[in-house]
């Protein structure tokens, strides 16, 4: 049995009671080139690219022969043929786009600007409100449509208004004209004007991203005359026939942002129509880009990629094609990997994992100091109600309703609109709980509070997460953190609200939410504190990404707790030199190996409610365990008053 540890990423220079993140993975950092078609790279990306080249050998080999178009292979291999024949792409040109924009231009009035945002959302071209069914959160047992603020062509509100973002506002709008020009529409530099101008006054009503994190506060459930009210030009009817929906699909919905439809509703009669369809022509060329002629790819990549992210080089194209392959027919890829690279040995070690992760959230609440009573058996209950999924769907998704040829552009357009039935007909219907929201060769995992389950897709079960053949401590500090990590997110600011059967209601009592919001609190001001040193005078959101932050916490702390219950009596061995706790932390560390670009660490910062990896490997310092492993005294750099540790669960 081997540690599992990278020695060759550990940076002697460096102690671990100074900084864990650059001890573990600092000779990694220094000497590793991020590859010029990616905006950052670390260890979830090295299992990306493992992932990456699995399902590329898988798909060639498919596509050397002649697709049974009957079969999920099938589709398979003629969604990725017609994807690489760039010959027939060049050729067609705009092909089926050309008739979007002709709708987009035949547009007279705000009825028919609404129909057609249905009718182009239905086949995945945004419009200004995003339609999503999903479990009710105030009633779990059934579906519901929620609406959703949308329009934005920069990644969030914040970008149409700082000033730190004023440089991407300035490429923006000459980017919204090359295209426009390529597309052939007509005065593309002031259409580019004016759709810059369009999604301002639209941003200027969306919830900036703190506040929308909140889940109580972007619960609104409104009947059709109450949503008519709301939105009096937005015909919700012919939008949602637009979508392929049923008459009644919008009986009731959830509206998450009510001011962000009000102030729709305002620009649509007061936004002269013609400046609509400017907006509306740019949303149909910028969802298409990525499988239009090489002048849109490239265009929209100069922006997107090299602009916004600071990534010097495109993708390759089978690599794009291979994640086209993945996001349009995930699960019919996912049971070939599966079949191919998931070894059933692995699924039988990680259930023995979670089990101990449970118990030893059991045993946690038991101790909180903080939590009353009531709250501490409501908590348990939670945790006993929670489901694991490991590895992959007990029943694949049935694509037989799904027709692919060989024409790239109605390929997507089809497998869009076969994605979006799907989900419209889950309405009436009976809640699906064995459901999938990722594939099985996705390298990441997650907790859905409406079904209180956690996931753990078969790509992420492999080093340094997970090593079938390591030591324990390296496993319950890498995977064990992530499994963790997931049942926290149960418990933290947002998921605490929902209840073991996924529904958001009150359960804690007010003196326990107050103590755990002040923790919180405090996790937020720590955080706010932290800069990193690609972009010095950007600090983490703190507010932003408490969530994963008290997730981590969570899941380190309680992590730490399983392993040393999965010790049982005895004392772990020394390997490589360290002791298992040393062994347990540096696997938590060695997973959050990674570096980005300051462009792409700039724009995360700005959006992504994950904070920088070396802030998430850091936040051991909270953790007494990690000071008593490894002899973290005052003046060491990872060094926290006790006082000043937070402690969650």
């Amino acid at each position: 049995m081997t540690s599992g540890i990278r020695l060759e990423h550990l940076d002697p220079a460096v102690r671990p009671q100074d900084d864990l993140f650059r001890y573990t993975n600092g000779t990694w950092v220094a000497t590793t080139e991020i590859p010029e078609d990616r905006g950052r790279y670390g260890s979830f990306d090295l299992l990306r690219e493992a992932a990456e080249h699995d399902l590329r050998a898988i798909l060639d080999e498919l596509a050397a022969g002649e697709p049974d178009l009957a079969t999920p292979a099938g589709r398979c291999a003629a969604l990725y043929r017609s994807f690489l024949d760039e010959a027939a792409v060049e050729a067609r040109g705009l092909g089926p786009v050309a008739a979007l924009l002709d709708e987009v231009a035949a547009v007279v009035d705000v009825p028919a600007l609404v129909a057609l945002q249905g009718r182009l959302s239905r086949i995945g071209v945004a419009g200004a409100v995003r339609a999503v069914v999903s479990t009710d959160d105030r009633a779990s047992d059934r579906y519901i449509v929620y609406l959703d603020q949308a329009g934005l062509g920069l990644p969030d509100e914040s970008y149409y208004r700082e000033e730190a973002h004023a440089a991407i506002r300035a490429a923006y709008l000459p980017h919204v004209a090359a295209m426009l020009a390529l597309g052939g529409w007509p005065d593309p530099h002031g259409a580019a004007e004016r759709v810059m101008a369009l999604e301002t006054r639209l941003a200027a009503h969306h919830l900036d991203n703190v506040a929308d994190r909140d889940a109580v506060a972007t619960y609104h459930l409104l009947d059709a005359a109450e949503l008519a009210a709301l939105t009096p030009r937005w015909d919700w009817p012919a939008y949602a026939a637009g979508l392929g929906a049923s008459s009644d699909a919008l009986a009731q919905a959830v509206v998450r942002q009510p001011d962000y439809l009000r102030g729709l509703d305002d620009a649509l009669g007061e936004v002269p129509i013609g400046q609509w369809r400017d907006w509306l022509a740019w949303q149909v060329l910028r969802a298409r880009a990525a499988y239009l002629p090489e002048a849109f790819v490239q265009e929209s990549f100069a922006f997107y990629g090299r602009t916004l992210a600071g990534t010097p080089a495109l993708r390759e194209r089978w690599k794009r094609g291979v994640d086209l392959v993945d996001r349009l027919l995930g699960e019919a890829l996912g049971e070939l990997y599966v079949a191919r690279h998931f070894p059933p040995r692995a699924k039988e070690r990680m259930e023995t994992l979670v089990a101990h992760l449970v118990e030893a959230f059991r045993r946690s609440f038991a101790s909180r100091a903080w939590m009353g009573a009531e709250t501490k058996a409501a908590a348990a209950a939670k945790l006993e109600a929670f489901t694991p999924k490991i590895g992959y769907p007990q029943t694949w998704r049935d694509y037989s309703a799904l027709v692919v040829g060989d024409d790239l552009l109605a390929n997507v357009a089809a497998a869009q609109a076969f994605e979006t039935d799907r989900n419209l007909a889950k309405l009436g219907g009976p809640v699906d709980r064995s459901e999938w929201f990722m594939t099985p060769q996705t390298v990441n995992a997650y907790y859905n509070p409406g079904m209180n389950e956690i996931v753990f897709p078969a790509a992420i079960l492999q080093p340094p997460f997970f090593d079938v053949d390591a030591d324990d401590a390296v496993n319950y500090g890498g995977i064990g953190g992530v499994i963790g990590h997931e049942i926290g997110h149960g418990f933290d600011d947002q998921g605490s609200r929902y209840d073991a059967a996924g529904n958001l209601r009150d359960w804690w009592t007010e003196d326990d939410r107050a103590a755990f919001d002040a923790l919180s609190a405090r996790l937020i001001a720590q955080f706010d504190a932290l800069t990193l040193a690609g972009v010095p005078d950007r600090h983490v959101n703190g507010a932003l990404t408490v969530g994963e932050n008290l997730g981590a916490l969570a899941g380190l702390g309680v992590g730490h707790a399983a392993y040393r219950l999965a010790c049982g009596d005895s004392e772990p061995p020394v390997l490589d030199g360290y002791t298992g706790d040393q062994r347990f932390f540096l696997g938590w560390a060695q997973v959050w190996m990674g570096k980005a670009r300051p462009e792409t660490a700039a724009m995360l910062l700005a959006v992504d409610p994950h904070a920088p990896q070396e802030c998430r490997a850091n936040v051991v310092r909270n953790v007494d365990a990690f000071h008593a492993a490894f002899g973290v005294g005052e003046g060491d750099g990872m060094w926290l008053e006790p006082a000043q540790r937070v402690e969650v669960f």
